[in-house]
């Protein structure tokens, strides 16, 4: 997905700049970058590779020899930014977390309009933080320009916006992902993560409604479009991505994953000899779970991370699963002739869990019952890029609704299987049980993950799981 973060400052503001990016190494794992604006030397900027080495270190160098009172950076999922672009809104740079389902119709549209090129990414695709700033550039203002970026845009959007003046944030239409702005003597900053500026002095100062747009100076911050009524904000920030010491609309992740697991808890009836969770989002689930029911929380397999990289970061699907698998090491005399509950965030394609399954059964488990925190998920993520599947089909879900249903799967026929009490939710429920070798298998419930959050289900993004926009 991504994350990012920028400083306003009245003295140099690199160190926060350096660590408060930083922070936000859990969102991504393929490229970070920094941007800097210095009155005397201007805009300055550098983008790394990350995929095999960490933001801290790729930039440290860059970090020693980079000055300047306002910047913005990014740890990116994708595509390669800041971009620093002049048009006739002067310089300026900029960062976004998006996903853009109509890039097709956009560039269309822009050629139509006069836009005469766009420079190509490794594999033909656009960047999609260049056509953003095209849509910007169609407008006579910046103000006027981030409205239309993210009126155009389906999917969803959120950007950091700098020039010599100060940074402009903006948060996506209907809320799918945060801002957040910090605040300390001398300096505001705004990040994905409250979390990645708490030590470097910042305390809270707001966070941005769905749709608000303000700009940000080292003295104030000012809203410019006021918030919209309306948000969805993505449930899963919460489930997964979020960082455990984060919190989104004044909820806190780690307590969000308790509650969680305290709801499961109350609705399962297996009496197993110890709760675990997967490393790592699966853990506070696990606690949840582990104090409501009395059962003990107990880390059976650890997590090696000390040098392997994230499990999701190689683009082949089976270099995935290797690394996911050699990152998790067996104590064994915590598993052998031992009945598990082992919670997980989700299930996605289920080779991973199905791998762990087996791995814990080879240490000599008697039984594995497998609790995802989240509801089956039944369709592809269209706004945060949860999962950058080429097609539905990769669900494990939707794998075995088309079996059971002979290839006839409607919106119709989702829907039931959306139902956590019907039939036919059941039988894909066994089916699943039954491929990935668990001895049990319970999702969690749809509406009690939602009371879980403890806001309005109305603001909450379920579009994952019951095709609901």
């Amino acid at each position: 997905m991504g994350g990012f973060f920028g400083v306003a400052s009245k003295e140099d503001c690199v160190f926060d700049l350096f660590f408060g990016i930083d922070y936000h190494s859990h969102l991504g794992t393929r490229r970070g970058g920094m941007l800097v604006y210095d009155d005397e030397k201007g805009f300055d900027r550098s983008i790394h590779n990350i995929e095999n080495a960490p933001f801290r270190t790729k930039f440290d160098k860059d970090m020693q020899k980079m000055k300047g009172r306002l910047g913005i950076g990014c740890i990116s999922d994708y595509e390669p930014q800041p971009l620093l672009v002049r048009s006739h809104h002067g310089s300026f740079a900029i960062t976004t977390v998006s996903k853009i389902n109509n890039t097709d119709e956009l560039v269309d549209e822009l050629f139509n309009s006069g836009c005469s090129h766009f420079l190509e990414m490794s594999g033909g695709e656009i960047n999609a933080t260049e056509l953003v700033v095209a849509l910007i550039n169609q407008k006579d203002n910046l103000i006027a320009g981030i409205q239309n970026a993210l009126d155009k845009i389906d999917g969803s959007l959120s950007l950091l916006l700098m020039n010599s003046q100060g940074i402009y944030a903006a948060r996506d239409k209907m809320g799918r992902t945060p801002i957040v702005i910090g605040r300390k003597e001398g300096s505001f900053c705004a990040a994905f993560e409250n979390f990645s500026y708490k030590n470097l002095g910042y305390t809270d100062y707001k966070e941005l409604g769905p749709g608000e747009i303000g700009v940000m100076t080292a003295e104030n911050f000012v809203t410019l479009v006021q918030p919209n009524k309306d948000m969805k904000i993505c449930t899963f920030l919460w489930v997964y991505y979020g960082y455990p010491s984060s919190s989104y609309e004044g909820i806190s992740v780690e307590k969000m994953r308790y509650n969680c697991g305290a709801k499961m808890a109350l609705r399962d009836n297996v009496k197993p000899d110890i709760v675990a969770g997967v490393p790592d989002s699966g853990i506070a689930h696990a606690v949840g779970y582990a104090n409501q029911s009395g059962i003990p929380f107990s880390r059976p397999f650890i997590k090696y991370t000390p040098t392997w990289p994230r499990s999701f970061m190689p683009t082949i699907q089976t270099q995935r699963n290797l690394i996911a698998k050699m990152k998790l090491l067996a104590v064994e005399d915590l598993i052998k002739d031992k009945s598990l509950l082992l919670i997980d965030d989700s299930i996605v394609r289920g080779t991973q869990l199905r791998e762990t399954t087996e791995y814990l059964f080879q240490s000599g488990a008697k039984e594995v019952h497998i609790r995802p925190a989240c509801p089956p998920l039944l369709y592809g993520c269209k706004y945060l890029n949860f999962s950058r599947s080429s097609s539905e089909m990769d669900l494990i879900t939707r794998r075995v609704i088309a079996r059971l249903e002979n290839g006839n799967v409607t919106d119709e026929v989702l829907q039931e299987y959306a139902d956590p009490d019907s039939p036919k939710y059941e039988k894909m429920v066994d089916e699943i049980c039954k491929e990935l070798h668990f001895t049990t298998l319970r999702f969690n419930r749809l509406d009690d993950m939602l009371d879980s959050v403890g806001i309005d289900k109305c603001k909450l993004c379920t579009y994952c799981w019951d095709g609901k926009e």
